[in-house]
């Protein structure tokens, strides 16, 4: 329910305002209320209805199930796009549909993306990607960090591709208050070893004075992160508070932290900017591409002494940062909206239908003057 359910749910929406009829088939049943709200607000705007397959994250037997049921109901529902999101996503979505005419978009969100060939998952995964480029006609990628990445690790796509980044909606440029017992420093995402939280409590391990952390999510690895942060010395406090809205949590303390090891263009960096609070984050991923400017101010992933050395800076010097939170709120409002999103992706699957119908149409027939000769 993070960054790729967000940027499913934009976009199903935008696309019934634009009449356009939207299914989604997801692989989880709610979990919690929360999550079940999502589900349902997300299924009030599917013109195509909303179907729940439940599927391992990871490749596997139960994916030949999967690909039947969904092909059964891409059989019964006759779209013209099918477009899979995510690594899982996207195989089940071109392997589903190689029979039907429905043209096959793919958007890996990072995905497949963040391994190495140098391992043995990763060199599986890459080598799926590889032979399904020939079973996809569009690429979507959020950011031109995860265009060159699947250009240097899988290959050249063979169909057309546009780089399109997530967008966010007027409302969410509103400003967000701080609480009166605001935190110094908020986390709020997966709570999974990729987004860095354990280089986060090692980073307020090295700082010589009291400081407050917050950490808002839930994930696989939430008991290891909390037995790291019980190891810190007593100036340090830092709670886990579970998931939550980003906007609700960002009234919770003064700054956000991101430190990711691998991102792809997150919307907690989009919503955090957009809200005008203070932002410290890596450079991984597409937040360069959300930085411009700014980009300097990226911490390398992995490393908590530089994390440390940003967040004393950070409270050193509040006015800085507050500088350049305005300066970074400006540029996302310019540049990344989810109207554009929307109408990119639109417009995307247009120039496919429209090759394709194109390439399909029955050559004019050519006049023949004919006669007799002597």
């Amino acid at each position: 329910m993070g960054g790729l359910f967000r940027h499913v749910q934009d976009l199903v929406t935008g696309q019934q305002a634009a009449g356009i009829a939207a299914g989604v088939v997801c692989g989880e049943a709610p979990g919690n209320d929360a999550c079940a709200a999502q589900l349902a607000t997300l299924e009030a705007q599917c013109g195509l209805g909303l179907h729940v397959v439940p599927m391992r994250r990871l490749p596997g037997f139960g994916d030949v199930s999967n690909m039947r049921e969904i092909g059964a109901l891409i059989d019964r529902l006759r779209p013209d796009v099918v477009h899979g999101h995510g690594a899982k996503g996207g195989l089940l979505a071109r392997l589903a549909s190689t029979h039907h005419e429905a043209i096959r978009v793919y958007t890996p969100h990072g995905g497949t993306l963040h391994y190495s060939g140098m391992t043995p998952h990763g060199l599986a995964f890459l080598a799926a990607e590889r032979l399904m480029r020939g079973w996809t006609d569009g690429f979507i990628f959020e950011s031109e960090f995860s265009r060159s990445a699947f250009i240097a690790k899988i290959g050249q796509p063979r169909a057309p591709t546009a780089v399109i980044h997530n967008g966010l909606a007027t409302n969410e440029f509103l400003p967000v208050g701080h609480a009166d017992a605001a935190a110094d420093f908020l986390f709020i995402g997966e709570l999974r070893m990729l987004k860095g939280v354990s280089t986060l409590i090692e980073a307020v391990r090295h700082l010589n004075r009291p400081v407050r952390v917050r950490i808002v999510g839930d994930g696989t690895d939430r008991a290891h992160f909390e037995a790291l942060a019980r190891s810190l010395p007593p100036n340090a406090h830092v709670e886990f508070l579970g998931a939550m809205p980003a906007r609700a949590a960002f009234r919770l303390a003064r700054i956000v932290v991101m430190p990711s090891w691998h991102e792809s263009l997150p919307y907690v960096a989009l919503e955090a900017a957009a809200a005008g609070i203070p932002l410290i984050a890596t450079r991984v991923g597409g937040l360069p591409e959300i930085f411009g400017g700014e980009a300097h101010r990226l911490v390398a992933p992995g490393d908590a002494a530089a994390l440390s050395q940003s967040l004393a800076a950070a409270l050193a010097e509040p006015g800085e940062i507050a500088a350049s939170a305005i300066r970074l709120r400006a540029r996302v409002a310019q540049m990344f909206s989810v109207t554009e999103m929307v109408a990119s992706i639109n417009g995307f699957y247009a120039r496919i239908l429209d090759g394709r119908r194109s390439r399909r149409a029955p050559a004019p027939a050519v006049p023949v003057l004919e006669g007799a000769g002597r």
